[in-house]
């Protein structure tokens, strides 16, 4: 219970972090200016918003597939954490007048525009395919657990590396808290599914 309430609490600093959208192109420690449809904070937004709701997704389908309180209340915590963040992503983009969609393929605002496949749904590193998300929602109980616990241990090691990615070029300040307050939950939340993964006598997938 301690390691999940470590948990909870990096996913609240998380959000308390972001900051209110009406500061999205404020900041103490990055640009004040808006961002253009080309750079790497429309660019974060966009790609983070598509990784985040595959996440809610995955995890609102499991809340259906197991009577498990652990993993029932991991994956309503990470749905809401993502949802919420999915939310300012799109504000920002909508408050800089800037586009949702592109035709720039996903990850080049990372110089990687052709490191992601799109293979089955897949779009970005991480993300799972849509055979995979077909398959979570077949399984039950321990198997479904052990599915999900796989899939978002991927699913968040490919959102730690775009996060880390938006830290390193992103501009504007409030997006590049959120961004480490990313990284820091999801390496928390990819921690404790190991040890959620160890209890049923499984492991991550690589």
């Amino acid at each position: 219970m301690r390691q999940w309430g470590l948990v909870a609490g990096a996913a609240a600093t998380a959000l308390v972090a972001a900051g209110a959208i009406s500061f999205a192109v404020a900041g103490d420690e990055g640009s004040d200016e808006t961002p253009s449809a080309g750079s790497a904070d429309a660019g974060f937004a966009r790609d983070m918003a598509v990784h985040h709701q595959q996440a809610v997704e995955m995890s609102y389908i499991v809340r259906d597939r197991t009577d498990d309180e652990e993993v029932r209340r991991l994956a309503y915590d990470i749905a809401q954490t993502q949802a919420n963040q999915r939310g300012m992503m799109l504000g920002w983009l909508d408050l800089w007048e800037l586009p949702k969609v592109t035709a720039e393929p996903p990850m080049t605002w990372m110089g990687m525009g052709d490191a992601a496949s799109g293979e089955d749904g897949a779009l970005m590193p991480g993300m799972a395919t849509d055979a995979e998300m077909k398959r979570l929602g077949t399984l039950n109980g321990k198997r479904a657990e052990v599915f999900y616990l796989q899939l978002m241990t991927d699913h968040h090691r490919g959102g730690v590396h775009m996060a880390r990615g938006c830290v390193r070029v992103c501009e504007v300040a409030v997006e590049k808290r959120l961004a480490r307050g990313m990284v820091e939950a999801q390496e928390s939340e990819i921690e404790l599914m190991a040890g959620m993964l160890r209890e049923r006598g499984a492991a991550p997938r690589s």
